[in-house]
């Protein structure tokens, strides 16, 4: 059984249907790239996967459980919504930080919120609070930014700015991790610097969601490809079969856009 299971999804934003019927599956550790042409789609549906948006219709379970179903008629707790919620991180494409809070506290934030909830951190702040500071710590070592820890938000590059927010997705241990053009607000050789930091996470065996627009990346880093046109799902492969000239007209035109 797939670990991600994405079933019949339909997203309509007044009488405009984004979303004609989506679905596609995921094997635990491997990385999925979704491409196409703005408009497309995309966004909605990783906002619909990470419960930002509601589809009108459709199912998604992960590792056989279910993260959403549109006919759900049972009235969740929010300790449930949570849960489900919390199978998805997701990272902006505008970062999202808060100027406020330095880089450590960014990272640990929602960490501390939600130990807040246990029954225990009263009995044992301390100690709870320590080693999630020392998680966080380890986990903005992974991403480079160990110099960093005190800095805010206006003192980073925007290369830096997108490392502190994978970070801080990472933090609450999501069982996939999902990102939004993760590099669509920087230069060049920044776009370099956070593509190198998520190409490592395959490393780590992490279940990744990507929309991009880097097809270099998309080739390089994924397991399988998925391009959507006008809301529906067009083709699908391995980054061999997406990238080899096909009889798919659409995606063969969306390709060449990007070697001319």
């Amino acid at each position: 059984m797939p670990f991600l299971e994405v079933h019949n999804i339909h997203k309509s934003f007044g009488k405009n249907e984004i979303l004609k019927g989506i679905d596609f599956s995921l094997d635990e550790g491997k990385v999925l790239a979704i491409i196409g042409s703005s408009g497309s789609g995309k966004t909605t549906l990783l906002r619909c996967i990470t419960h930002l948006e509601q589809a009108e219709k459709g199912l998604i379970t992960v590792d056989g459980k279910t993260a959403f179903d549109a006919e759900d008629t049972i009235t969740l707790t929010k300790a449930e919504k949570r849960a489900r919620q919390l199978n998805f991180g997701l990272v902006f494409q505008s970062f999202n930080l808060f100027p406020q809070y330095n880089v450590l506290e960014n990272v640990t934030l929602a960490m501390k919120l939600q130990a807040k909830e246990l029954p225990q951190f009263k009995e044992n702040k301390t100690d709870i609070l320590d080693k999630i500071d020392k998680e966080a710590r380890r986990i903005i070592a992974d991403v480079g930014l160990s110099e960093k820890l005190n800095n805010y938000p206006c003192e980073l590059s925007g290369g830096q700015q997108q490392r502190v927010a994978i970070a801080r997705a990472l933090a609450m241990r999501p069982r996939i991790l999902c990102f939004d053009e993760p590099t669509s607000a920087l230069d060049p050789e920044l776009t370099n610097e956070v593509l190198a930091v998520i190409k490592g996470l395959t490393e780590l065996n992490i279940t990744m969601i990507i929309v991009t627009h880097e097809m270099r990346f998309a080739q390089e880093v994924s397991d399988k490809i998925i391009f959507m046109d006008g809301g529906v799902i067009c083709a699908e492969g391995s980054p061999e079969q997406i990238f080899a000239q096909s009889d798919n007209a659409r995606l063969n035109d969306f390709l060449g856009s990007f070697q001319n």
